[in-house]
């Protein structure tokens, strides 16, 4: 059952793969790993972070674009999503390869976010809204804590910008533990509402 929100606010108005809004996750997941292989080949954690930019920029971007041209579609929050994974991956691997004495940190994170989070965030296909950004109508709480704007900023930022500020590996873990924690939580929870089943399918013989 949804609350908190009508067909209108949350639900699917049409799907098409090419707007506006999917273009720029095109263009920016191109851009942002073209960049992120350039400086792993360069060594160059200067351009890395500039993939890591074009990432969060785009991503900004598309979403907001989405969102203004009511153009948001389930097709676009799927790619966007697995844009993400992709980018982060690119970012995160090439950080462990210029700095190996951050990879438990980042191999953490990297299980967090490519695996578990991926999940999460893709359960919003079980119901009629269009993309997890609206989850709230589901339930508040695993909103809360993983799509609200706060949450988004915690979940993706703060790791970053922890690990190029300080270097600091072990509280870096930490985090990445904490947040992998947390998203195990969210699922368990999620179980407990359960997934609701689709409608059979009907199968017409010619």
């Amino acid at each position: 059952m949804l609350v908190g929100g009508t067909s209108a606010d949350v639900g699917i108005l049409h799907e098409h793969l090419w707007t506006g809004a999917t273009v720029i996750t095109a263009v920016r997941t191109v851009g942002s790993a073209a960049v992120a292989a350039w400086g792993a080949l360069e060594g160059s954690l200067t351009l890395l972070v500039v993939a890591l930019g074009i990432y969060w920029v785009g991503d900004i971007l598309d979403g907001t674009w989405a969102r203004l041209r009511r153009c948001e579609t389930r097709i676009g929050a799927v790619l966007d999503i697995f844009s993400d994974r992709f980018n982060a991956g690119a970012f995160y691997v090439g950080l462990a390869w210029l700095q190996p004495d951050l990879a438990p940190a980042v191999f953490v994170y990297l299980a967090e976010f490519m695996v578990v989070d991926t999940f999460l965030s893709i359960a919003f296909l079980a119901w009629p809204i269009r993309s997890p950004n609206y989850f709230y109508v589901v339930d508040r709480t695993i909103w809360l804590w993983n799509w609200s704007k706060p949450a988004k900023a915690v979940n993706s930022a703060l790791f970053a910008v922890l690990l190029l500020v300080t270097g600091w590996m072990e509280v870096a873990l930490a985090i990445a533990l904490a947040l992998l924690v947390l998203k195990c939580w969210s699922v368990a929870r999620l179980l407990r509402i359960g997934l609701p089943l689709p409608d059979p399918v009907t199968t017409h013989v010619a």
